[in-house]
């Protein structure tokens, strides 16, 4: 058996997806397991590479089931969280960057500056395993009773730095509706009350509203279906990227560099104000959620709840531009799907 730890979500999932497919490659003979929240089960089969899905949420403590892996692969971070984390599975060998505080010499050193999709490529080059960081579509699901052919507006994310004004959103899902779009707006069920708003504000009626009312797959059937994704630095992002619909997607404070789609598809636009260190935070739309920890280049003086100042910095003039560009750019890509 291979066991690989993504204990994160549907992004951290979506990028990962070349190193699983070329450990399912390299291992044919091998059960694959990942180690994953239950919740993200409806996307191993539209990964395809992953024969069983174990309950992990977050690192633990986690007392595992009977596994005796061949190789544990740590795609989750740096360690040396992570690293003990899967030594406890009692792996015969660990596959990971190099962690001395986990007594962990063996791997490449870790790199801050690395895209997440080349970062966990890079590390099974070092084992000898080749993995293509374009191999990122997913399998198109039946859109089952969804809408077809709808704009996505999905206002929020899990930390609030990275959410843009909800009347920003709000003005470009409008605006996008009076040009003819049918305009959904997403999220998860804690999101429900920041889509409502979203939705009130640009004058959409309750039906539009889809956030708390798609699990992991229908958002991914939605996604697949869709005209265009606007969003910020979250995960339907990722979808839009392996399903080709054409997206915008708002980056701060993490560099698009480092999350966003590949450079070479230009029907996906990552917006991103660069490493802006000073300016007005914007507050932030309620509910807040604990998020994860900014990088090193991110400033100190956003307070939590505000909209860190390099997405402040983003207008609605630039969205709908972008909007523009993406759908002039993937017209042809749309006839053809």
């Amino acid at each position: 058996m291979i066991l690989a730890l993504r204990a994160l979500g549907i992004g951290d999932l979506a990028t990962a997806v070349p190193a699983l497919r070329a450990l399912r490659a390299a291992f044919p003979d091998h059960r694959l397991a990942l180690a994953a929240p239950r919740w993200l089960a409806p996307m191993l089969d539209l990964v395809g590479a992953v024969d069983q899905l174990i309950d992990v949420d977050g690192l633990g403590p986690y007392q595992w089931p009977p596994l005796s892996p061949d190789w544990a692969v740590n795609l989750h971070g740096r360690g040396p969280q992570s690293h003990r984390l899967l030594h406890t599975a009692q792996p015969r060998r660990l596959m990971a960057f190099a962690c001395p505080e986990a007594d962990h010499h063996n791997g490449p050193a870790w790199r801050s500056d690395e895209h997440e999709v080349r970062r966990w490529c890079r590390l099974l080059a070092w084992y000898g395993i080749v993995a293509d960081p374009e191999d990122l579509a997913l399998r198109r699901p039946p859109p089952q009773n969804l809408p077809i052919g709808a704009t996505i507006v999905h206002p929020g994310a899990k930390a609030a730095q990275r959410r843009w004004p909800v009347e920003r959103f709000a003005a470009v899902a409008r605006e996008l509706t009076r040009r003819g779009h049918r305009v959904v707006v997403t999220g998860s069920s804690g999101e429900r009350v920041l889509a409502v708003e979203v939705a009130a504000r640009a004058g959409l009626p309750d039906s539009a509203v889809l956030a708390g009312r798609t699990g992991v797959g229908e958002l991914a059937a939605l996604v697949a279906h869709g005209r265009l994704v606007v969003a910020g630095d979250t995960g339907i992002g990722h979808l839009a990227t392996a399903y080709a619909t054409p997206s915008v997607l708002l980056f701060g404070p993490v560099a698009p560099a480092l999350w966003g789609p590949p450079a070479n598809r230009p029907w996906h636009r990552a917006l991103w104000a660069g490493p802006v260190t000073s300016g007005r935070a914007v507050p932030a739309a309620r509910p807040r959620q604990p998020g994860r920890t900014d990088p090193p280049e991110s400033p100190p003086n956003p307070q939590p709840g505000d909209v860190h100042p390099a997405l402040a910095a983003l207008s609605v003039a630039q969205v709908l531009a972008a909007v523009r560009e993406v759908e002039e750019t993937g017209h042809e890509l749309l006839a053809a799907r």
